[in-house]
């Protein structure tokens, strides 16, 4: 479904150029569910967003559903994003200025629905993640977990067939980690193919396919790994 070949990113900083991805190539098939592990400052939100189109690399190609996505035009790019991308952040990157519903909605407006289409999906989608009874409270007006079951019906909002999360728990305490990891299990076992990037073991272990970013290289961790 998801194909980075020889990417490379360098950024540059007024210290000098900063390796984040150096000649990564992977593919993710439609339907699987991989974990991306390494340690913060590894590369793996600059891979994640280079999947998801929103970080061209300095060097090589990403392939989504056969198509060169940093060929595509601006306004090509942002359409596949819209109805083939869903993104989980770690900071939930809620509208702080509207409410639970409104913040669902977005999505749902961009793609051109009428306000009764984004309204009954967004109260579907609230309803489903367990805050039907939260429609009208803003992000500061919710917990962390509210906001991040937010954050995950937004997300859905299109219907995303790839879901790429970058550390989806690590605001999160046990619990409610453990929650956010039952949801995504659930995208995968309705044929959602999900991308996680993650530096905790335990996370990684639900996952199908695990491998590692060392270095802004990609390798596949042993089996004691």
């Amino acid at each position: 479904m998801v194909r980075a070949e020889n990417v490379t990113k360098r950024y540059q900083r007024r210290e000098g150029p900063v390796l984040a991805l150096d000649d990564v190539s992977l593919e993710v098939a439609r339907g699987e569910f991989v974990s991306i592990m390494g340690p913060s400052g590894c590369g793996k939100s600059t891979l994640l967003l280079t999947l998801g189109c929103l970080i061209r690399p300095s060097e090589g190609k990403v392939w989504l559903n056969g198509r060169s996505v940093y060929d595509l035009n601006h306004k090509e790019a942002a359409a596949l994003r819209l109805n083939t991308i869903g993104f989980v952040f770690q900071t939930f990157n809620l509208v702080p200025y509207l409410t639970a519903l409104e913040n669902v909605q977005i999505p749902l407006y961009l793609s051109g629905l009428s306000p009764t289409q984004q309204r009954e999906r967004a109260l579907h989608l609230l309803d489903k993640v367990g805050l039907g009874d939260r429609l009208s409270h803003k992000p500061s007006e919710l917990s962390v977990g509210q906001q991040q079951r937010v954050a995950l019906a937004r997300t859905l909002a299109n219907e995303p067939r790839l879901i790429l999360a970058d550390e989806p728990t690590g605001n999160l305490d046990p619990a409610l980690a453990e929650e956010m990891l039952d949801h995504l299990q659930e995208l995968h076992r309705e044929g959602v193919t999900v991308v996680m990037a993650t530096h905790d073991p335990r996370l990684a272990a639900h996952a199908q396919r695990r491998l590692r970013l060392v270095g802004g290289r990609v390798n596949v961790p042993s089996a004691s790994a």
